[in-house]
């Protein structure tokens, strides 16, 4: 079965770090970007991370740069969201979902595979 599975999410307070994962399972990610997306409550899911496999290349949106920080590790079909600074506007759930065009941002239209969500609570 072809499928991510996010990890990771947690309550942590304003200022504080979290490390997401999105694990993948009946393919692998050599030739799909990773986009990182997030709904938070009553908003629209919104992209704001990337990694693409082919040169590792990775982008952000003005919201999480410099705070967020996106990795893979292709041997475990793994890619990693290092989360530091956290804001209670962070609070959503988080997923990740694997684009067929491995580049980065990535395409809604070329995404093929969701994760379940992981949801990220941030105190103030």
């Amino acid at each position: 079965e072809v499928q991510l599975v996010e990890s990771g999410g947690g309550l942590v307070q304003a200022g504080g770090s979290l490390r997401l994962s999105c694990a993948a399972s009946g393919f692998t990610f050599d030739d799909y970007a990773i986009g990182w997306f997030r709904q938070a409550p009553g908003k629209e899911r919104e992209g704001f991370s990337c990694i693409s496999s082919s040169d590792g290349r990775t982008y952000y949106t003005e919201s999480v740069k410099g705070r967020f920080t996106v990795s893979s590790d292709n041997a475990k079909n793994t890619v990693y969201l290092e989360m530091n600074s956290l804001k209670p506007e962070d609070t959503a759930v988080y997923y990740c979902a694997a684009s067929r065009d491995d580049s980065c941002p990535v395409s809604w239209r070329y995404l093929e595979v969701w994760g379940q969500g992981t949801l990220v609570t941030v105190s103030s």
